[in-house]
């Protein structure tokens, strides 16, 4: 049996391509699981703790001050992003087709690189110059959002002007303008949507559908074959939401609660273990029965089994971004800006996310990607319907010290 032969052709050909190019179909998070690092519990509160000096800030929320830009005069920008997370060409997967024509178009030479492994890790790379006031050698970067929002309190990443950002604009979708982590998009813009599921092997679980964290954490028929995520923002903030609580805004007291139920699961041996992205081949292979997901590893799951599902639970389910951000003292602010701006055309954009798989933040890419394939258009892990996009919520932004706390608690309960 031809195990890409269920998927839209784009998507198996992708796949295809990365099993045969020897990177083993590693999804982008599988790849921070295998350097050993996702951004987790253990390492953000050591990170909160380092009383990081904010040498341009203006404390919380504070802006980087202006720096000199050389945009004009330097027809250049460096473009540090996380690996397999742009299209690639069909003979040479060292080349990138909408950056190529990026170059050609705007006379402005890219260099990309595939240096973000970790939001943490990375973060740690660029800190010292951050807080030196020093330019980090990068003019645009790609985080996470809780990451970006890290940046921006401390008053290291630039304000984005919208004069250069026309296409960004208008086409940015509506449910990404407005960040907890950055209110009015005022210095971010979304490369891509993260969402966090319920997944299951029905092969495992004798047929019979998972569709919620309660039955994940309390079902007896699941017990030592359940896997929660070690991000604390994704197993709290679907715990929450089971609990009909808001992750948006929550009390410490709510924090407590839904901390609780996930340590009496653990306590009831109800837990497999709590995974990073490596959960993967457990539920294929059935030793994980059901879990908490990220829908962007659908795909790869689905490869190797027609036994994997995934569910949207009624209740809803947390998504979050990756977001394009220019750092403090970038020397090439306007080319930075120019690219963003040049991923939110919508045929640009939809030629991206066919490559990509995650969700896809651009009004108009769907009706653009009908054009390379049909069946991608419909596909809801890249463009979500309405009844998928009413249901997500987001994690509350924290400062660095109610982080912090929250980290250590969490720290404890999976045992790093």
């Amino acid at each position: 049996m031809d195990p890409f032969a269920s998927l839209p052709e784009p998507v198996a050909r992708a796949w295809e391509r990365s099993l045969t190019s020897g990177r083993a179909a590693m999804s982008r998070r599988r790849l921070l699981a295998a350097g050993g690092a996702l951004a987790g519990a253990a390492a953000l509160p050591a990170l909160g703790a380092c009383g990081i000096p904010a040498a341009d800030s203006g404390g919380p929320d504070g802006e980087a001050a202006a720096a000199k830009d050389y945009s004009k005069q330097e027809k250049e920008l460096a473009f540090s992003n996380w690996p397999l997370y742009i299209d690639v060409d069909d003979e040479n997967e060292n080349v990138h087709p909408t950056l190529e024509r990026f170059q050609e178009r705007s006379g402005i030479r890219v260099k990309y690189t595939e240096d973000v492994n970790d939001n943490v890790e990375f973060f740690g790379r660029i800190k010292p110059q951050l807080a030196a006031g020093q330019d980090t050698g990068r003019d645009l970067v790609c985080l996470s959002d809780f990451m970006a929002g890290r940046l921006i309190r401390h008053g290291w990443a630039q304000r984005l002007d919208p004069r250069n950002l026309p296409h960004a604009n208008v086409n940015l979708e509506p449910r990404f303008r407005n960040a907890a982590h950055d209110p009015g998009r005022q210095f971010t813009m979304p490369w891509a949507g993260l969402a966090t599921v319920v997944a299951y092997n029905k092969k495992a679980t004798g047929g019979r559908e998972v569709s919620s964290v309660a039955q994940l954490l309390e079902d007896e028929s699941l017990k030592g074959k359940v896997s929660l995520l070690t991000e604390m923002q994704d197993t709290i903030g679907m715990t929450l939401i089971d609990m009909g609580k808001s992750p948006t805004k929550f009390t410490d007291d709510d924090f407590d609660a839904a901390l609780a139920r996930v340590q009496k699961a653990v306590d009831g041996d109800q837990l497999r273990r709590f995974t990073g992205n490596d959960y993967t081949e457990e539920l294929v292979k059935g030793d994980i029965a059901a879990c908490l997901a990220w829908a962007g590893d659908i795909v790869q799951l689905q490869l190797d089994t027609d036994d994997i599902e995934f569910v949207i639970p009624e209740k809803g389910y947390l998504y979050a971004t990756d977001d394009l951000l220019v750092p403090a003292r970038a020397r090439h602010k306007t080319n930075a800006e120019k690219l963003i701006d040049y991923y939110y055309r919508p045929d640009v954009a939809a030629e991206l996310a066919a490559w990509v798989n995650y969700i896809c933040p651009v009004v108009g890419a769907r009706a653009e990607m009908k054009k390379i394939d049909a069946s991608l258009a419909d596909y809801p892990l890249i463009f979500p319907d309405r009844q998928m996009i009413d249901k997500g919520q987001v994690f509350m932004s924290m400062n660095d010290d109610k982080e912090t706390a929250y980290q250590d608690k969490w720290s404890k309960v999976i045992g790093a």
